[in-house]
């Protein structure tokens, strides 16, 4: 007989052991519990953690793609508005921070909140004052998930987000009406300022607090229209790798000669914080779930051990080595651990990859919205599929898989033929 660790004979025992059914002394129905439950466990995590990472990626993205990675305010404050004061050297200002090595764009810009009015609605928005040259360079102004109208004729009116576009029933080649409280200057005091802009460009980038709220107005028209001639609110830096902003902020407050600098991070860092620790809390809450899914195989390799033990004394006193045993039944206890973590691996791979897909049909045949962007920020569920994360999650699963499966297989090797066969 081949004695050597795991041969052929232990894992024929095992698998036989495993397919058994009750009446027979065998788990098969336990044996099914615990599988399921260790593949709907590895499952969940591998989604969650994929949700978790793609909402994190996805949102990143939407931050980066249009708001500036580094902001440039003027050091000066402004106590009676109680903000900065408008720059009035911007295009120096703005060409000196161009120059900083990892800079790729520098703009000024124009920023006020104002109301847009249409058709009868209203709507409260914020104006960006920017260039055609500069609005080009936006990755998703230019090239969004969705637009209408002509970008190049920007200079002739507006670009609006879709959102504001649906909750003014407005069209490209309508008119917009923006009213500013901050207008013209008389003996009476300041007037409200009223125009009306023809809507040249509709975007969608896919973001509900962008596309809900963001206009774009040519610069030197937001300057007049927000008495900032000659001035402009801030500095809006674009760099190579918005992951090293920090390593940027001395060099461009260098440029601007110290000016204030303001990065995605400061605006950003807590909500992505808190989204990592989520999901670090997540992954340990459901790692004990896949633990509780797992103690059903040693429930099961109990009972296994006690229908068993006419066999383990007939065994023994054949010549199998306590070892031998004990590696029979890990043998079996671990078969389940691997199955049930492929399983789960399958499923949850396949549900994380199809999840957007699976959104729209479940929307679609019931007529409601899952997922609400106004308050995800997102127009669809995320997902992000990372290796390392699928491996953790694979190594978690068959860590405590085969680990709770070495004390029943022990109690089995420790049984003595004798108590075995005593009342046979």
């Amino acid at each position: 007989m081949d004695t050597r660790p795991f041969s052929k004979f232990e894992w024929t025992i095992a698998w036989r052991y495993l397919r058994a059914r009750r009446k027979e002394g065998g788990i098969s129905v336990i044996a099914w519990y615990a599988l399921i439950g260790v593949m709907l466990g590895v499952a969940a995590l591998i989604v969650v953690q994929a949700v978790m990472i793609g909402f994190r990626e996805e949102f990143t993205d939407r931050i980066l793609g249009v708001n500036a990675h580094i902001t440039v305010y003027s050091a000066d404050y402004d106590l009676a508005n109680n903000r900065s004061r408008s720059i009035e050297n911007f295009a120096d200002m703005a060409a000196a921070v161009a120059s900083v090595p990892g800079v790729s764009r520098a703009a000024p810009i124009i920023k006020a909140q104002v109301m847009a009015s249409a058709n009868g609605q209203n709507s409260g928005v914020q104006i960006y004052g920017e260039t055609l040259a500069d609005i080009k360079n936006l990755p998703l102004i230019a090239n969004p998930e969705s637009f209408r109208g002509d970008i190049e004729q920007y200079e002739d009116g507006v670009a609006i987000g879709d959102g504001i576009a649906r909750a003014l029933n407005l069209r490209v080649g309508d008119f917009i009406q923006l009213i500013s409280p901050d207008g013209a200057v008389t003996p009476f005091g300041t007037t409200p300022r009223i125009n009306d802009y023809q809507v040249m460009y509709i975007f969608k980038v896919g973001r509900s607090d962008i596309d809900r709220t963001r206009v774009y107005m040519p610069f030197v028209e937001a300057q007049s229209f927000f008495n900032r001639e000659g001035f402009a609110d801030e500095i809006e830096v674009f760099v190579d790798d918005p992951q090293a902003v920090d390593e940027l902020r001395e060099p461009i407050r260098a440029a601007t000669d110290g000016q204030i600098i303001w990065s995605w991070r400061d605006a950003n860092g807590a909500f992505l914080a808190a989204l990592d620790t989520e999901r670090r809390v997540m992954f340990i809450i459901l790692s004990l779930v896949v633990l509780i899914a797992a103690m059903n195989i040693i429930s099961g390799l109990v009972m296994l051990v006690k229908n068993k033990g006419r066999d383990i004394g007939i065994l023994r006193t054949m010549g199998l080595t306590q070892g031998s045993i004990m590696r029979i039944f890990f043998i079996c206890g671990s078969l389940i651990g691997i199955i049930g973590t492929l399983m789960g691996l399958a499923l949850g791979t396949s549900f994380a990859y199809f999840i957007a897909d699976l959104q729209h049909f479940l929307e679609w045949a019931s007529g409601n919205q899952l997922w609400n962007p106004e308050i995800k920020y997102l127009t669809e569920i995320p997902a992000r599929l990372r290796w390392e994360d699928v491996l953790a999650t694979v190594v978690i699963s068959l860590g405590l898989s085969l680990t709770i499966t070495i004390i029943p297989a022990r109690n089995a090797a420790k049984l003595s033929p004798v108590e075995a066969l005593r009342y046979e």
